[in-house]
């Protein structure tokens, strides 16, 4: 099997039991400015984190408080199935939403890992998403 090219970060998403009080500690410490964004009849907290990749904050019943990096991939399904061959486990199969696929990932030792492939807008894509699309979001 030959090494993967290395995969920029696209995203980082934290995923709490408490969307208010996470936005409010980030944007008085760091500076970070949320952004709701409603799409596809949901609705998705967007942190602008100055240079770099895009955030946001999903609010969701996780037994722990987590940041889940995603990382661009050209190809969903041929990474996660490498994920799976290299010892992974899939805990969210690949899925499509209105900006591109996603799964998650967990690997003894290395953690949680979100792939992503986009459709040309939203995280990693370095502009603003249709006002009709959204981003990563609730596993």
């Amino acid at each position: 099997m030959t090494p993967a090219p290395p995969r920029p970060l696209a995203h980082l998403e934290l995923h709490t039991t408490n969307q208010a009080r996470a936005s409010a500690f980030y944007s008085a410490l760091l500076g970070w400015r949320p952004e709701r964004i409603e799409a596809a009849g949901r609705s998705y907290l967007a942190l602008d984190l100055g240079e770099g990749p895009g955030g946001g904050i999903v609010e969701c019943g996780t037994e722990r408080t987590l940041w889940l990096p995603y990382v661009a991939v050209p190809d969903i399904r041929a990474t996660t199935e490498r994920a799976e061959h290299l010892g992974a486990r899939i805990l969210l199969e690949s899925r499509e939403g209105p900006a591109g696929w996603r799964s998650v990932v967990e690997a003894p030792d290395a953690g949680e890992i979100a792939l992503w492939q986009s459709k040309g807008w939203g995280p990693g894509a370095r502009r603003r998403p249709p006002r009709t699309g959204s981003r990563p979001g609730e596993r």
